[in-house]
């Protein structure tokens, strides 16, 4: 791992790349270019038969500057430092200071590379690259560039450190709905650090942490809790919340299915089943008594078997006398 600090005071922690993984990207690029030069070669000669020595010597000049030398400066200027090679190991330039690369960049290390690479085979740049203390060749020293590794291993993710004991539930009553997502980032991310930052920089971090959420809450913290303590036991509240919001839609979700109920459902075109016909048209039975349903017209059936539109009448108005609800529930009794 290699410190690099910008020129806003902001710390990098980049992978420098070593020999290897520098070789390969070195090698496919290297191939790559040969085959370009090769074919365009071949081409130019086909078209360039007709010509004397001196012109073909002169068209083979220019060939290997523009593609051999100025082919790899092209695509990494273009590409910000990315090469097919290193696209495939995973590597990039960039500069000492963690920028992208430019043009001047590109050239220095393109013209150092036909020296150190191509001339020399590669003997150069290996030995420069064994040296250096974060694997750099010549064309890097010049140029104050760094090629790095962009994939990395993937971290295993830190769990948020529990708040004490007797903070849980504390905050209960707290809106949280003010505070927004980064500083939520910002307080875990503190959280999952605290241990390998210096003490007073952590106290003071967390502090003022503390003070943004205090500011989004409108709740200062009891006297005598210390901040990184506040924190947690506010993080632990919301994932609490969100924990209960996710369960509580679950079993929302998996209610229970609609229960049948016997009798017989006359409608306007006659009597609908027995069973299914009382649940496809009420769906819920009252607690504690039976399902009236209702018909076209305000009738109500009571169960049993069919009754014509007169007698539907005469039932609705004797479940009424007997004090049924005209909404198709019977009350619960």
């Amino acid at each position: 791992m290699s410190e690099l600090v910008t020129g806003d005071a902001v710390v990098l922690e980049l992978r420098p790349a070593r020999l290897p993984s520098r070789a390969l990207a070195a090698a496919i690029d290297l191939a790559v270019v040969f085959c370009v030069f090769i074919l365009v070669s071949v081409v130019v000669g086909i078209a360039s038969v007709t010509l004397d020595e001196a012109a073909v010597a002169a068209i083979g000049v220019a060939l290997f500057l523009l593609v051999l030398i100025g082919g790899p400066i092209a695509v990494e200027t273009l590409s910000h430092g990315r090469s097919l090679g290193k696209l495939a190991c995973g590597l990039r330039v960039v500069r000492d200071d963690g920028g992208p690369i430019r043009f001047r960049h590109a050239l220095v290390r393109g013209a150092m590379g036909a020296v150190e690479i191509l001339m020399t085979f590669g003997v150069v740049a290996s030995i420069a690259s064994l040296v250096s203390a974060r694997g750099r060749r010549l064309g890097d020293v010049f140029a104050g560039t760094l090629v790095i590794r962009e994939r990395v291993t993937a971290k295993r993710s830190v769990a948020v450190p529990p708040p004490p004991p007797w903070l849980v539930g504390r905050f209960s009553q707290l809106d949280l709905s003010a505070v927004p997502d980064g500083l939520w980032l910002a307080i875990r991310q503190y959280l999952t650090r605290m241990h390998q930052l210096d003490p007073g920089v952590g106290r003071s971090m967390a502090a003022r942490l503390a003070d943004e959420v205090v500011a989004r809450t409108g709740i200062a913290p009891p006297q005598g809790i210390p901040a990184a303590a506040f924190l947690a036991a506010v993080v632990h509240e919301r994932q609490a919340r969100d924990a209960r919001r996710v369960f509580s839609g679950a079993r929302g979700a998996s209610a229970a299915a609609p229960v049948p109920v016997g009798g017989a459902v006359e409608t306007a075109g006659g009597t609908v089943g027995s069973a299914g016909g009382i649940a496809g048209a009420v769906g819920f039975a009252a607690p504690g008594g039976d399902v009236a349903p209702t018909v076209p017209g305000g009738a109500v059936v009571s169960g049993g078997s069919g009754a014509s539109a007169g007698g539907a009448g005469s039932g609705a108005e004797e479940q009424k006398g007997a004090g049924g609800s005209s909404a198709g529930f019977a009350p619960p009794g």
